[in-house]
C-alpha cells in the first residue's frame, strides 16, 4: 500500500489544500492529513477544531485519515507507516524551502517528498490570507472547500 502524509497546520484548510489531497489520491492508496502543532505559529483555530473540521469534511472518504501530531514530520510519517510526504508549492520560494526539507527527510528517514505545483488559479490562496480575512469578519467561503464547516 502506498501511503503518504500531507502535513501542515491547516489553519484553516483551504481549497488549495483540498486540491493537493484530491490530486494525491490519483497516485496514492491512502493520504494521512497530519495537522501539526506548531508553537511558533499564531493559530486562529485550536488544534482540536482544525482536526474536527477536516475529519468531518472527509468523513465519507475511507482513503483519507486525519490526525494531529506534535513531533518532527518524519517521525509522524514513520508512526503512520508512510513512505511519502506530499507537499503543495505555490512559488519559487516554497520550492526552495521544500527542496531543502525534502533532502534532509530523505537522508534522515529515507522518506521521499512529492511536490505538487498549485494550479494557477489557486496560487494566491494561503491560510495566512484566509486567517486575516477571518479576523476582519470577511466571507471566506470561496477559499475553503465547499461544504466545509468552520
Amino acid at each position: 500500500m502506498k501511503r503518504a502524509i500531507f502535513p501542515g497546520t491547516f489553519d484553516p484548510f483551504t481549497i488549495g489544500h483540498h486540491s493537493v489531497v484530491l490530486r494525491s489520491l490519483t497516485f496514492m492508496d491512502e493520504i494521512v492529513i497530519g495537522i501539526g502543532i506548531n508553537e511558533n505559529k499564531n493559530t486562529y483555530f485550536p488544534i482540536e477544531k482544525r482536526v474536527d473540521m477536516v475529519r468531518k469534511y472527509y468523513k465519507n472518504e475511507p482513503r483519507i485519515k486525519v490526525l494531529s501530531y506534535d513531533c518532527l514530520t518524519i517521525d509522524f510519517a514513520q508512526q503512520v507507516d508512510a513512505k511519502f510526504i506530499v507537499r503543495g508549492i505555490r512559488t519559487v520560494k516554497d520550492f526552495e524551502y521544500e527542496e531543502t526539507i525534502a533532502d534532509v527527510n530523505r537522508k534522515l528517514a529515507d522518506i521521499e517528498t512529492i511536490l505538487l505545483f498549485t494550479e494557477p488559479e489557486l496560487t494566491c490562496i494561503s491560510s495566512t490570507i484566509v486567517r486575516e480575512l477571518l479576523s476582519f469578519n470577511k466571507d471566506i467561503s470561496q477559499f475553503i472547500p465547499e461544504g466545509m464547516e468552520l
